[in-house]
């Protein structure tokens, strides 16, 4: 299943970065708001910390500890794609192991992980997020998916009687 989360993985960053790169060196030089519809707009934020701004402090480590993090996760998560049974687990895995090391990549250039969508309704707002938070996001959701169909799979099968 290598074969098929680690391109999944790559590809991830790749439009990451691109998209980061887009962003930050010629949508936002001047930084500014960007409205794109009347719930969407492209801003520019730097989040120093972990999702939604956790663990954001002034210390030069911050960015190193995180990074680390990123890096040990998706090394666990690359040992579980080996032994990954199943097309649509490998490609969880991939997508979450490309976030990982797309914003991985950031703390590593700037610091800082540059987040650029932003979304909001009636005054609220998400915080904003870029294209590996999605597919973290994403793979998450499926590698739930993949959980819940198996236990279901697993139950079934045990409690079909022997033939």
């Amino acid at each position: 299943m290598i074969r098929i989360g680690l391109p999944v993985a790559a590809a991830i960053i790749a439009f990451d970065q691109a998209t980061k790169f887009w962003i930050v060196l010629d949508i936002m030089s001047p930084p500014r708001i960007i409205e794109v519809s009347s719930f969407f707009n492209i801003v520019m934020v730097w989040n120093r910390g972990a999702s939604f701004g956790l663990f954001s402090s002034m210390s030069p480590w911050t960015p190193v500890f995180l990074c680390t993090i990123a890096v040990v996760i998706s090394i666990a998560l690359a040992v579980w794609m080996y032994r990954a049974s199943s097309p649509w687990l490998a490609i969880a895995l991939g997508m979450v192991i490309g976030g990982a090391l797309g914003n991985a990549i950031d703390r590593v250039i700037y610091g800082a992980v540059a987040d650029f969508l932003d979304f909001h309704a009636y005054g609220y707002h998400w915080p904003a997020f870029n294209v590996a938070d999605m597919a973290i996001f994403v793979g998450v959701v499926m590698l739930l998916f993949d959980g819940l169909i198996e236990k279901r799979r697993n139950n079934r099968l045990e409690a079909e009687p022997d033939s």
